[in-house]
């Protein structure tokens, strides 16, 4: 899984200016291999309908995935024929390296790429780019298992189709509804970041790429499509199948572990309800609750567990000590990383020092829920202790949150500061920049000028960086 540094963040999107007459605003890519047949009635119909319904300027891309009949041919003679019409030669298959070689080079602000069987309906492209163009969303997806779809298709593919998408859903906890529909888009700014990190270079390409979006919070724009099944694909449904799963698991394992630096893909929103400072509302509760409670949820079944196990070897005093300390410490760190979004080595001994106060007064309250149980009964049953040690819990829960809240990870915003890099974003290339490059994951650019201030106004062609809290990073932990 690659693991290098993005450009920085995004942009706030904004609706793409009018552009200079003859500059592309959209730039379709079609994939090909040995598709001497399908290739010119494909792309002669497209730029018939592009030329007839869309209201800009557009580029129709070629990629020629190493193929060994006439395709190259044919390509280049279309590309004589029609002005809006280039060829692009690879010398390697893989739909994923023809998109993200194409889409690393081309200038157009909208990239899009569909099937050269051109089984989605061409009606449903204007739709498609329209949420990129207008700046309300990053990414674009045509669907066939929207519920105002309409598909043709043998049961093999659908079934294949659904049972992939439950996969997705199940193990990677994606919610858009179709990812390998030959029929995409995705602003250019999105992709310069983007394209760097994924890392598959075949089929899966998509599914990465909306995972990756997704995880990083883009927006991703669903449009219904009517779709035909070509009968004479070429597509190997085993292979591929198989192709896909393993991918599943090492985007799976990448984002379990954090060795993606999704955090630097969010995307300022500026008019976002999220962004403003409102009064007496603090910002981040509801989904630090939901993060609390779910791993509040998880540390008890922990801590349960541990009791039981340590209930065999002695006393119930030490039993809910041991348990208690242990789950502590787990807990601590899972809250510290998932529910406040602390990253980085930096604090984290001071974070696991403040835990442990938590702990003690944890301590107190389960111990002294304990110790007035033992004075009640001599001898109470081993279910009766479990519920007084659940109630005990459940209130020092409610101030465990609290104090983690309020003073173990406090949103310290008067030590955030903002960075500011600028630099010409319209002459930005997926892994290399204007005047700069990436060397080995680093950065290199003699050309940036960095200023760090706090509430700096957005500018034009300027990216802006997350907020940094000192406790937040480690000089080890820069990727």
């Amino acid at each position: 899984m690659r693991t290098d540094s993005s450009p920085g963040t995004l942009p706030a999107r904004e609706h793409l200016p009018a552009a200079p007459a003859g500059t592309p605003v959209l730039d379709v890519v079609i994939p090909v291999y040995n598709e001497e047949k399908d290739l010119q009635p494909c792309v002669r119909r497209l730029h018939e309908h592009l030329a007839r319904t869309f209201p800009y300027a557009f580029r129709i891309t070629i990629a020629d995935n190493a193929s060994t009949d006439t395709t190259p041919q044919v390509a280049a003679r279309l590309a004589a024929e029609i002005p809006e019409v280039t060829t692009f030669r690879l010398e390697q298959k893989g739909r994923g390296r023809a998109l993200r070689a194409v889409w690393s080079a081309s200038d157009a602000p909208v990239l899009a790429y569909m099937d050269v069987d051109l089984s989605t309906d061409l009606n449903a492209l204007l739709p498609l780019v329209a949420p990129l163009i207008s700046g309300h969303s990053d990414l674009a997806i045509g669907s066939r298992l929207a519920r105002s779809s309409r598909v043709v298709r043998g049961p093999k593919r659908e079934f294949i189709s659904r049972v992939y998408n439950l996969i997705l859903r199940g193990s990677l906890q994606a919610r858009f509804s179709d990812a390998q529909c030959g029929f995409k888009a995705i602003r250019r700014d999105v992709a310069q970041v983007l394209l760097p990190l994924i890392e598959d270079t075949g089929w899966f390409f998509d599914t990465e790429m909306l995972v990756l979006a997704e995880r990083a919070g883009l927006r991703i724009h669903e449009v219904p499509v009517d779709w035909v099944d070509d009968p004479d694909s070429t597509v190997h449904i085993v292979r591929t199948a198989t192709d896909d799963l393993k991918g599943v698991w090492r985007v799976g394992r990448a984002l379990a572990t954090g060795s993606l630096p999704l955090d630097r893909l969010a995307r300022p929103f500026g008019d976002d309800p999220r962004d403003r400072e409102i009064k007496d509302v603090p910002r981040g509760l509801a989904r630090q609750l939901v993060g609390f409670c779910v791993v509040g949820g998880l540390s008890t079944l922990f801590y349960l567990l541990l009791y039981s196990g340590f209930r065999v070897f002695t006393g119930s005093q030490v039993a809910n000590a041991l348990a208690l300390l242990v789950s502590a410490v787990a807990n601590t760190a899972a809250n510290r990383r998932l529910t406040f979004g602390v990253r980085g080595r930096g604090g984290a001994v001071r974070h696991q020092a403040q835990g442990l106060v938590v702990f003690g007064i944890g301590l107190a309250l389960t111990s002294g829920s304990l110790a007035a149980l033992n004075a009640a009964t001599s001898e109470p049953a081993h279910s009766t202790e479990l519920a007084v040690l659940i109630a005990a819990n459940l209130a020092a829960t409610v101030l465990r949150f609290l104090l983690f809240r309020a003073w173990v990870f406090p949103d310290r915003q008067d030590c955030e500061t903002t960075v500011v890099a600028s630099y010409p974003t319209d002459r930005f290339r997926a892994g290399e920049a204007a005047d700069g490059t990436w060397q080995e994951g680093t950065w290199r650019d003699a050309s940036w000028q960095d200023t760090t201030r706090r509430d700096t106004p957005r500018q034009d062609a300027t990216v802006r960086l997350l907020p940094v809290r000192p406790h937040d990073t480690d000089a080890r932990d820069f990727r």
